[in-house]
């Protein structure tokens, strides 16, 4: 059984976000927000990874291919997501993500459910965000539907 590559190139988006917030939990920066937003730009890097790669095998159809971006970005999204609930009930549970929802938007005290939800409904949005961007720069490869 071949494995699409939505979900390799979705693993792939999981396992620079995984190694970028780790790499920050050791640097002792965690705590500054800003580098946190820093990971889109993996997701930018695995949905046009397979944007290139769909290109590459001759799929140049605008809407299959931009299902395929969002099933890509989603898919590290979810991936990341279910690490950080397991990472954050490992660090303490909703001890540990109050310590994280004080550098960032979070008010009052979020419970690591809470917390992931949200960052469920802000990777959403990144996920259509760069999807749409990235079909944007690579809207001249596709033909007409």
């Amino acid at each position: 059984m071949k494995i699409p590559r939505e979900i390799i190139n979705g693993i792939y988006i999981f396992l620079g976000i995984a190694a970028f917030f780790l790499l920050l939990e050791v640097l002792n920066l965690a705590h500054l927000f800003y580098l946190r937003l820093l990971n889109v730009l993996f997701i930018f890097y695995g949905v046009n990874r397979t944007l290139k790669m769909n290109l590459a095998d001759g799929k140049n159809s605008f809407v299959p291919n931009a299902i395929s971006a969002m099933v890509t970005s989603f898919t590290g999204v979810v991936i990341s997501i279910i690490a950080l609930l397991i990472y954050s009930y490992a660090k303490g549970g909703d001890k540990y993500v109050k310590s994280l929802s004080e550098a960032f938007m979070f008010g009052g005290e979020p419970s690591v459910a809470t917390y992931s939800l949200c960052l469920f409904f802000e990777g959403t949005a990144s996920c259509i965000i760069v999807t749409l961007l990235l079909m944007l720069y690579w809207n001249n490869k596709y033909k007409a539907d």
